[in-house]
């Protein structure tokens, strides 16, 4: 084994601060994919540039189920997710189309005026109380957990159960298992009700469009019900309460980027789509993707058997996808970026993350142009997503 193939130890972010580490540039100027050694299981591929994640993420010549059938799997952390984010087509495909009946560009819509006004009256809140405020608890934290309790339909007075469910179920500490496993029944039981709920009495939101959604007689069984629900209160609550204290904090550190966006607000939504590529938000690649078969991804061969990780992070600052990539760039198209994921696993609320993160960065921007840090920020460090635990900010 040369030098060039020892595997290196992964992951090579850090979890205090939002920069991509040097290793995965790196990585981009070596041929081929990089041989990585996980704290768990055998040692894997990591595919790094955007061409070849691309092909990871998207050919069904790799799996992501496999991985559910086999006991040395390579992670970085102790837990690994499950449910819906680890099948496979045509399973994950059919599930895919009966949730895109319910999750429509109008339902979204409907939303944006709800985003806007929780952002200005959050905004209110921190005003009358005065500074300093924790943008993370005051802000960030309230806005998705609202929409998606208003998505499903779950009364206002449960919204701080969903958010206790939620951070246990991106732990990533290993001694907190019995306790995870315990919030995961009591959210799939109360998933369980609402669906029973719905079934009685139908609503105009997801929970009843997802029970009315069906293609030739063929529906959403209650076990998909359960596992989708949970996938888009994980997705949709941690990614978004994580991003819009990360896109401040990256803002704030470029003082000319945040006064562009007050000067030319109407390249807010373009300057959104930026700064997804520009931070990467998972704390390493986390899915395990099998080779069904031998696969040239761009100059290895990946072996039938072989697992492969691709890295969003490192993809989005491919130079040769995005010129100078390290440099956030608002008048860049970077709407082709894999922050919501490609392929078959491509985030279904990836509109409604988008409605949250305009509106709310926006709110801020025309509200609290002075906005500034108050003092040092601490970081999640036990997430499977890097961001800020604590933000003070003053105005």
């Amino acid at each position: 084994m040369t030098p060039d193939t020892v595997p290196l130890a992964y992951p090579f972010n850090g979890f205090t601060d939002l920069g991509l580490a040097d290793a995965y540039a790196q990585a981009q100027a070596r041929p081929g994919l990089t041989r990585i050694r996980l704290p768990f299981g055998e040692p894997a591929w990591l595919a790094t540039r955007y061409e070849e994640v691309r092909l990871v993420l998207s050919d069904k010549r790799f799996s992501r189920s496999e991985a559910t059938r086999r006991e040395q799997v390579p992670r970085a952390f102790a837990r690994v997710a499950g449910g819906i984010v680890m099948m496979d087509a045509p399973e994950l495909t059919r599930i895919r189309k009966l949730a895109m009946q319910a999750f429509t560009h109008r339902r979204v819509e409907q939303l944006r005026p709800h985003v806007r006004e929780l952002s200005h009256r959050l905004i209110d809140q921190m005003i009358e109380t005065g500074g300093p405020a924790d943008l993370v608890a005051d802000y960030a934290m309230p806005i998705p957990i609202s929409v998606i309790c208003e998505l499903l339909g779950v009364p206002m007075q449960d919204q701080d159960r969903f958010r206790v469910w939620n951070d246990s179920l991106l732990s990533t500490d290993a001694s907190a298992a019995e306790q995870i496993q315990r919030h995961l029944g009591e959210l799939a039981q109360y998933i369980l009700q609402l669906i029973a709920s719905r079934r009685a009495q139908p609503r105009d939101d997801l929970m009843s469009a997802l029970l009315e959604a069906h293609d030739q007689g063929d529906r959403l069984s209650e076990p998909e019900m359960i596992s989708l629900c949970i996938a888009i209160l994980v997705a949709g609550y941690e990614g978004t309460s994580s991003q819009i204290p990360n896109f401040v904090h990256t803002l704030l550190a470029q003082p000319q980027a945040w006064q562009r966006l007050q000067r030319e607000p109407e390249r807010i939504d373009a300057a959104i789509e930026e700064l997804l590529r520009f931070v990467p938000l998972a704390s390493a690649a986390m899915f395990v993707h099998y080779a069904t078969e031998d696969v040239q991804v761009g100059d290895t061969l990946v072996r039938q058997g072989e697992p492969v990780f691709a890295s969003i992070g490192a993809a989005n600052r491919d130079p040769e996808r995005y010129p100078l990539p390290d440099e956030l760039d608002f008048d860049r198209d970077a709407r082709a970026h894999f922050a919501f994921g490609c392929g078959m696993h491509a985030c279904i609320g990836a509109s409604l993350a988008r409605v949250e993160l305009q509106e709310s960065m926006r709110a801020l921007l025309e509200r609290l142009p002075e906005l500034r840090q108050a003092g040092p920020v601490s970081w999640k460090t036990q997430s499977f997503f890097r961001g800020l635990l604590t933000m003070p900010v003053l105005w």
